[in-house]
């Protein structure tokens, strides 16, 4: 964890060095007449009309923020408002001639800007540097996208609901008991129980009060030093923000902590979105299950290694 919070430390100071070396805390950029929010305003606008909340949306700011961009836009004018052909309600922003000729500065100066920084770089380095950004910015989307989304450990309280959620998620894509899958485990209703041995941990996603998803961690019995990622199952209303990364982070995160090897899992073809997440966090297949975890039906077993060689 002191890892993690230094990592972390040396992001956001990394972050807040780029944002002031490029300019974005001056009142203007470069010798334009224009602010850091007028500026994107001025690129969205120029790539194709935009409605107030379409570009409060792009520039991920407010809507009066949105709105004085706007305006000071219009009042220069660099732009000129219009009714919206489908909506009467709305107005769309499109740039003048003017605003044109401006934008066409604006992109000469940050061209030049940073074709000056990146000649402080080997071709390599740009390329690390473009997928290391693209990465975060994914990230940061990610992480909008689960704004209202709780992670915590389980407790007592949490088995009914968890219980369910495996039980409905295991029945939307045909996982049925009676085929060997984990929603036939005895243990299925007293899950903190289960995870509150030494080695182990199961954390739920709460969303608007309500357990909608979560994965755990146990040592693979008669395997010494290796875990097993179980349980992990999302209710259709948080898919698709990331959330199955985020906590299989979390629990390797947990696992390499503990002390463990390597991490196993069984899983089925049927679950095509978590054996893509699985294989892209490193996991391979094995030729042959380890153990007797009782889940037949689940024909792909896989193991991560933990720990540097």
């Amino acid at each position: 964890m002191a890892n993690d919070l230094g990592s972390s430390s040396q992001l956001r100071q990394l972050s807040r060095y780029m944002v002031r070396h490029l300019g974005m805390l001056n009142a203007a950029v470069g010798d334009l007449p224009l602010s850091p929010v007028q500026a994107h305003a001025l690129l969205e606008i120029g790539n194709q009309p935009q409605t107030i909340k379409d570009l409060a949306n792009k520039l991920s700011i407010d809507k009066s923020n949105a709105s004085r961009a706007i305006k000071h836009l219009i009042d220069k004018h660099l732009a000129q408002s219009q009714m919206h052909p489908r909506d009467s309600r709305c107005l769309v922003v499109q740039l003048t001639p003017a605003g044109k000729k401006l934008l066409a500065k604006l992109d000469n100066q940050q061209n030049q800007l940073f074709k000056e920084i990146l000649a402080q770089l080997t071709p390599d380095q740009i390329q690390h540097i473009e997928q290391a950004l693209m990465q975060y910015n994914q990230a940061i989307h990610k992480t909008k996208q689960q704004s209202g989304c709780i992670i915590r450990v389980a407790s007592a309280t949490d088995d009914a609901a968890i219980a369910q959620v495996i039980r409905d998620v295991s029945a939307e894509y045909g996982l049925t008991a009676d085929k060997g899958y984990s929603v036939a485990d005895p243990t299925l209703d007293c899950l903190s129980q289960i995870y509150s041995q030494a080695g182990a941990q199961y954390w739920v996603v709460e969303y608007e009060g309500k357990v909608v998803g979560g994965a755990g961690i146990a040592p693979l019995a008669n395997n010494a030093g290796i875990c097993e990622l179980q349980k992990m199952y999302f209710m259709p209303e948080i898919r698709g923000k990331g959330l199955a990364k985020r906590l299989a982070l979390l629990a390797l995160d947990f696992a390499r902590q503990t002390g463990y090897q390597s991490c196993y899992l069984e899983t089925t073809a049927i679950l095509k979105e978590a054996l893509k997440l699985y294989e892209h966090l490193g996991f391979y297949p094995l030729s042959a299950p380890l153990g007797n975890t009782g889940h037949d039906a689940c024909e792909i077993p896989m193991l991560l290694p933990l720990q540097p060689e």
